[in-house]
């Protein structure tokens, strides 16, 4: 999961990807965290994420949510589109298998 992503710097790649090996397990910060990550690649069809959920997360897991909110807010972009299409679709499975493969990111609408 090491790929260098263009246009990422080092602290969003880091980010994302602890994130993602997080939301890999199967604890409530697991759960918490792919609830996150899951609202990015389509809030619609995978749930939102409820902002009182960082009160249970520890500080550093909180912090990496908020790096990779940042750079939602200067970067619109789907995860597929940096190269973790991948790794969210396995998410997807472990997360929310009653979708199966009917899930992808919504595009942006004006």
């Amino acid at each position: 999961m090491t790929t260098r992503i263009p246009n990422l710097n080092e602290e969003q790649r880091a980010a994302i990807e602890r994130l993602i090996r997080i939301a890999q397990g199967d604890t409530g910060q697991s759960c918490r965290v792919a609830n996150f990550l899951l609202a990015w690649w389509n809030a619609r069809q995978c749930g939102g994420f409820d902002l009182t959920d960082l009160w249970n997360l520890d500080r550093s897991i909180a912090d990496d949510l908020l790096t990779v909110f940042a750079l939602l807010t200067r970067r619109p972009s789907y995860p597929d589109t940096l190269g973790y299409g991948r790794q969210f679709e396995a998410l997807i499975q472990t997360w929310r298998p009653d979708l199966g493969n009917s899930t992808e990111p919504i595009p942006q609408e004006n």
